[in-house]
């Protein structure tokens, strides 16, 4: 298949998890509705983003993975023959948890799961105190429609995350995202913060010749002091932005991404055939100290 239409859902979340559940279940078949065949959801979708405070609570909003979230989901899955990538808090067992997307196939069958391997620990973002970073390494999945790759928002701020994940064979790589302004920051540092998570998830693009999709959450949360900034978007395989969502809105939107163009991207600029393999060695290290 040379080209794919791929459906972004940007959303406000509520504490109801049964009730963001069915909002991205509708959300879902609004993009179907409009062709899409591959659908990302957000990270964590089915909650408020919990991380902005260390609680044990917090816990019990935590499930299985396959369980009772990717069920219902692979029914809508099987029913509207749609790929949902599905970003979950997973429950893996007693004491141990992980930040985990499921991906479902277009006949409603479960393939597999991406455990984030990245785990940020910034005010408000204390993801450390709930998440076992992945050990399930960088994955792709075989999909109906494309083979597509599936990293989780800290996971985007590492080159070398999206290259294995690309050397991979994915045809588009997916971020699930839940990533905002603290209302108490000058308008600059917003500007300046969201134009840099704009702009590594596109560098990755460029340096793999992939098209990248970057799903984010959106609205106030944390009482107000937290505001998810939206802004998600999809790239071709240069970089090139293909649709950028608001800042402030919730939107379904579904894009055409032609898959064809990577090889084309790759021949005119040969990245990966230039890599100097023999020469990476010491990127193995925590740091390259002059001793």
């Amino acid at each position: 298949m040379s080209k794919v239409k791929v459906g972004l859902v940007q959303m406000t979340c509520t504490k109801d998890k049964q009730e963001n559940l069915d909002k991205a279940i509708a959300k879902v078949r609004e993009a179907a509705a409009k062709g899409a065949q591959i659908v990302c959801l957000q990270e964590l979708f089915t909650s408020l983003y919990f991380c902005d405070v260390e609680d044990y609570d917090n816990f019990d909003l935590a499930e299985k993975i396959p369980g009772p979230s990717t069920d219902a989901l692979q029914e809508v899955a099987k029913e509207l023959g749609v790929v949902i990538i599905a970003s979950l808090f997973e429950k893996r067992a007693e004491g141990l948890y992980h930040n985990t997307t499921a991906v479902l196939d277009a006949d409603g069958s479960y393939l597999g799961k991406y455990r984030k391997m990245h785990i940020p620990d910034d005010p408000a973002y204390y993801e450390k105190f709930y998440f076992t970073p992945g050990d399930l390494g960088y994955k792709v999945f075989e999909t109906k429609f494309a083979k597509i790759g599936i990293l989780i928002c800290w996971d985007q701020w590492y080159p070398e995350a999206s290259r294995i994940t690309a050397l991979m064979g994915a045809d588009i790589m997916f971020y699930p995202t839940a990533i905002g302004w603290d209302t108490t920051q000058d308008e600059e540092t917003n500007k300046d913060q969201y134009n840099a998570w704009q702009t590594i998830q596109r560098s990755h693009s460029v340096a793999n010749g992939l098209p990248v999709v970057s799903v984010n959450r959106v609205g106030f949360e944390q009482e107000g002091r937290m505001k998810f900034w939206g802004g998600s978007f999809a790239t071709n395989a240069q970089g090139k932005l293909l649709y950028l969502a608001s800042h402030d809105q919730e939107e379904t939107e579904v894009v055409d991404i032609d898959l064809k163009q990577s090889d084309y991207i790759r021949k005119h600029w040969p990245f990966l055939r230039d890599r100097r393999i023999d020469s990476y060695q010491p990127i193995t290290k925590r740091y390259i100290d002059g001793d």
